[in-house]
């Protein structure tokens, strides 16, 4: 009986020593933007469009095959 006593105490030692000194966590990854959600993808895009006269695509023909 002494030793079953023994194990469980020896097993409660090792799990608070793991709890405390083990690994840790990961951190949560911050939120990932794709390029058309990042703000500073944006105002570049926009800035080299208004710097090459561009306002955008080119919406002159109603046919996108011509």
């Amino acid at each position: 009986m002494i030793y079953l006593l023994a194990l469980i105490g020896l097993i409660a030692v090792v799990v608070l020593f793991w709890k405390a000194f083990g690994p840790t966590g990961q951190a949560p990854a911050g939120k990932v933007l794709g390029p058309d959600d990042d703000p500073e993808f944006l105002w570049r895009m926009n800035r080299d469009a208004k710097r090459s006269g561009k306002d955008g695509p080119d919406t002159s023909s109603p046919d996108p095959t011509e």
